[in-house]
């Protein structure tokens, strides 16, 4: 059965631009009040009618675009009699050129560094996140139909599709920022649009430290966790920077070991030569091809992985990947929503239990605490910085209940003016049982190792050095 095309969104925007075309439409950017409107609507069907094919098969380089796109604005203003400065004139051929190659009017949003999300709620309604507040912006799409076109471009990039049939869209962009779009029917208010931004460059345990994430001494605890093969598991809830732990997490496992990651859309970006990146895929139209994380996750325990990395467990293949971890597949790495350690270890037996196994509770509770060593967890304050609040040992099962003993804990307190939080991640004074099972995997802690911050950044630099030489 081939797929109707008539059906898609592409074909739908393709019809409404043909019928615009041949004059049965009025343009639909008056919908913004702007006053440079119809010269924008002019110039920028003056330009795609120049460019043409070229246009729709990508081949038009961006600077010869710009070249149309001054030509046609230029065209358009000598019509119009309207004499523009030569600020406006530059920001309708940046607006012209981001309409028809790049994201219309959140182009800019994405080319900002200092922007991590933005949210498009309508086609009138953008929201941004900058350094962890939300603001709202006064900027628009020019209509509905506008912003239709700018998700298709999007999507079309990552080879997913959406229409009717299938309204909503989990994706990426080639820089690695995580899409997800929603369309009518499904989206009552108009289609919306998410985009979560990543770091050009990867951060890394420095800047977290700079950050005020996690202290020196707990810096140099979780590489010597990761270096020693330790089953971690990373909590918090949406937006916590769950995913920004975890590939720092990763920049420690030694380059000599094979590291497989299975992700819904990759965003891990690991620096080690020896990795093998695996990516979910979903069905086809015809709802055929699906391709899950359980089912990558059985797959890599066939690849000799040493260590298996899950960007996150949501799903049946919590089952699998604590297998992996009690079978041998130590140092093995994932994270999962939730709103404490504890929350964690019960998210993660309903994951077990949901995905069709009719276990015993105390036999899950058994499975979980041989599989996790650590817990760490990440929280957002409410000032919009991320912390690691908790780095929590899981060390065995008593009776039916799961322990937990901290091992790092951040403290807050408000300011004098109460509209700022301030956190201090101390060492809880308890030595973590799992210490002989570091030393068997040739990392070792001196005693005084938990003593003050001051040995443990000089062992942070001993660690940085001997990993560099």
């Amino acid at each position: 059965m081939k797929p109707d095309k008539s059906r898609s969104l592409h074909g739908r925007l393709r019809r409404h631009e043909s019928a615009a075309g041949r004059g049965k439409l009025e343009p639909t950017t008056d919908v913004v009040n702007d006053p440079f409107v119809e010269i924008k609507n002019a110039a920028q069907r003056e330009a795609v009618r120049e460019l043409g094919q070229d246009l729709v098969e990508g081949e038009v380089p961006e600077d010869e675009l710009r070249e149309h796109v001054q030509k046609a604005v230029d065209e358009a203003l000598a019509e119009a009699g309207t004499p523009l400065s030569m600020a406006d004139r530059t920001r309708l051929v940046r607006e012209i050129t981001s309409n028809i190659l790049g994201y219309g009017p959140i182009e800019p949003f994405l080319a900002d560094d200092s922007i991590s999300e933005v949210m498009v709620n309508n086609h009138h309604t953008i929201y941004i996140e900058r350094r962890g507040q939300i603001e709202e912006t006064d900027v628009q799409f020019a209509s509905e139909r506008h912003l239709l076109q700018v998700i298709d471009r999007i999507v079309a990039q990552t080879g997913r599709r959406i229409d009717e049939a299938s309204p909503m869209v989990d994706a990426r962009l080639p820089d690695g920022s995580r899409v997800n779009a929603i369309i009518p029917p499904l989206a009552i208010t108009g289609p919306s649009l998410t985009v979560r931004k990543f770091s050009r460059e990867p951060l890394t345990i420095d800047d977290l430290i700079a950050f005020g994430t996690l202290s020196h001494q707990a810096a140099a605890f979780l590489e010597a966790c990761v270096e020693g093969k330790l089953n971690v598991l990373v909590s918090g809830g949406t937006g916590t920077g769950k995913t920004t732990m975890l590939n720092v997490l990763s920049s420690f496992i030694p380059e000599r070991e094979r590291i497989v990651t299975i992700e819904d859309a990759a965003e891990l970006r690991l620096s080690q030569k020896h990795v093998i990146s695996l990516e979910a895929r979903p069905a086809n139209i015809e709802g055929k091809g699906q391709i899950s994380i359980r089912d990558l996750v059985k797959n890599a325990l066939r690849m000799r992985p040493d260590r298996i990395i899950v960007g996150e467990c949501r799903g049946a293949e919590t089952v699998d990947m604590l297998q992996a971890m009690n079978t041998g597949h130590e140092g093995s790495l994932t994270t999962i929503h939730a709103n404490s350690p504890r929350d964690a270890l019960a998210r993660t037996e309903t994951l077990v239990l949901t995905a069709g196994f009719d276990l015993p509770l105390k036999a899950i509770r058994d499975q979980i605490a041989s599989a996790f060593d650590l817990i760490i967890h990440t929280q957002r304050l409410v000032d919009g910085r991320r912390r690691i609040t908790h780095i929590t040992e899981v060390p065995r099962v008593e009776g039916d209940v799961i322990t937990l003993t901290d091992i790092f804990v951040a403290g807050f307190a408000g300011d004098a003016e109460g509209d700022r939080v301030s956190s201090t991640m101390r060492h809880t004074g308890i030595r973590p049982a799992f210490i002989d099972k570091l030393e068997l995997n040739g990392v070792s802690l001196p005693k005084s190792f938990f003593n003050s911050d001051t040995s443990a950044k000089a062992d942070v630099l001993r660690r940085g050095q001997r990993r560099s030489a």
